[in-house]
């Protein structure tokens, strides 16, 4: 099984910005298609913005649809602040998919 680890700390400390969070997407997008396993990994990052982690992370359901992205990524090293807003992202993206 091949795992990757995707570090996010690679794009910066605080990610805070849509602009940044669509390149990170598509880098994700290539390495979770090219894996079985994709480890995100937030070691060294303090901020992730609700901008971000929708354009980066939430936007990967109607692309890649929530099953598989459920099924082939992990977190890791997550703060609690950055996991709040990743989850809130999460549950925004879900409902408007359910609500179409």
């Amino acid at each position: 099984m091949k795992t990757t680890v995707f570090k996010f700390r690679s794009f910066g400390e605080n990610l805070g910005v849509r602009v940044l969070g669509e390149k990170v997407r598509q880098d994700l997008i290539a390495t979770i298609e090219s894996s079985e396993c994709v480890i995100l990994d937030f070691e060294g990052v303090n901020v992730v913005s609700n901008s971000f982690a929708d354009e980066c992370i939430a936007k990967l359901i109607p692309i890649l649809g929530f099953n598989k992205l459920k099924q082939k990524t992990t977190f890791r090293n997550i703060n609690d602040f950055a996991r709040k807003n990743v989850l809130i992202a999460l549950r925004r993206r879900l409902s408007i998919i359910c609500s179409e």
